[in-house]
């Protein structure tokens, strides 16, 4: 199984060769039969897609298409926006190349029949695993699921001290 990389927009330390290799092994290690087209797009092309296929107008991370049954040899295709993934790897201190692969690994269990909105933690707890099997940062689910960054709060003694 050989994926189809497509690469519309540059990512600093990813080529097509180096995310085919990451999907090849992703595939393997998911059990997942079939080839895999990878897209690496920006926010107005997945806009648009999501707009069209899912009804809903707006940029997002990823989206996945798996195949229909009948496409024997063919799961189906993984689209990512470049700009999202460069924001998210911003905000969560890893590179977008890292990112994207964050981004492609939780396409690729969309692609093997995994749902993160109906399967009562069955996708997390599958792609937490896989992120460290594959090295990989924080994951999609695992970060939405986190509380958000907390200010820096003053010890009750600073409080008593500033106060004084």
């Amino acid at each position: 199984m050989h994926p189809t990389i497509i690469l519309k927009k540059k990512v600093a330390g990813l080529d097509e060769a180096r995310l085919a290799e990451f999907v090849v092994r992703a595939t393997r290690i998911v059990g997942l039969r079939g080839t895999v087209t990878v897209l690496i797009t920006g926010n107005s092309e997945i806009r648009s897609l999501n707009s069209r296929f899912r009804g809903k107008n707006l940029s997002t991370d990823v989206l996945s298409f798996p195949a229909p049954g009948f496409a024997r040899g063919f799961s189906g295709d993984v689209v990512v926006s470049v700009h999202m993934a460069a924001r998210n790897g911003r905000r969560l201190g890893h590179s977008v190349a890292d990112e994207i692969r964050v981004l492609v690994l939780h396409g690729i269990l969309h692609l093997a029949g995994y749902d993160h909105e109906s399967d009562h933690g069955e996708m997390a707890g599958k792609e937490e695993g896989l992120r460290t099997r594959l090295g990989l940062p924080a994951g999609l689910i695992e970060r939405s699921a986190e509380p958000a960054p907390r200010r820096k709060q003053m010890s009750r003694v600073r409080q008593a001290r500033s106060r004084a």
